[in-house]
């Protein structure tokens, strides 16, 4: 796979999922579940999806944004990771899955309506810590990065039943990572 595979629709697909999918998960769920996380500095379900809004409000179309109107002239903010710890520490699991959901399809409704061709894709900015990017480059990184964030949670999810799984830990990988 390379560059050239990547598929915006495909891409806008994922990334219109992810609403569903966290809300699947986590929606309605006790917080036994969406407040584990393991160890300090590490994130809960909860974290996350407040690190997804943050990222959804001030960075995916943001910098897409930027790419188009300014091109590598002027470099991207600095992005806070972990910006959702005070940023929502008064939010509720339902609150943040909301945002989300109207956050993404706002975003997906921006980047449609941009109609998007090759040349707008092959486009650059410039990111502070890894230099220059193409907008195509920028689009795949925001549904890996979903993807990625979904694996993170369900591995920390899996580790409440460390101990109650018992023997058939020794077939269930997730929880040695």
């Amino acid at each position: 796979m390379s560059e050239n595979d990547f598929d915006l629709e495909e891409t806008l697909d994922m990334l219109g999922r992810a609403p569903d999918v966290l809300s699947s998960l986590l929606r309605g769920s006790s917080a036994a579940w969406h407040t584990i996380h393991e160890g300090s500095g590490t994130w809960s379900a909860f974290d996350i999806v407040g690190h997804l809004v943050h990222a959804e409000e001030t960075d995916w179309v943001p910098r897409a944004r930027q790419i188009l109107e300014l091109g590598e002239s002027q470099p991207f903010d600095p992005y806070d990771r972990n910006a959702q710890f005070e940023r929502f520490a008064d939010w509720t699991l339902s609150q943040l899955l909301q945002r989300f959901a109207e956050a993404r399809r706002a975003n997906l409704e921006t980047v449609r309506a941009w109609k998007l061709e090759d040349e707008q894709l092959a486009r650059t900015g410039k990111h502070p810590a890894l230099g220059t990017v193409t907008l195509r480059q920028l689009l795949a990184t925001w549904a890996v990065h979903d993807l990625g964030h979904y694996g993170q949670m369900t591995r920390v999810m899996a580790k409440r039943y460390t101990e109650s799984v018992g023997p058939w830990r020794a077939y269930l990988s997730v929880l040695d990572r």
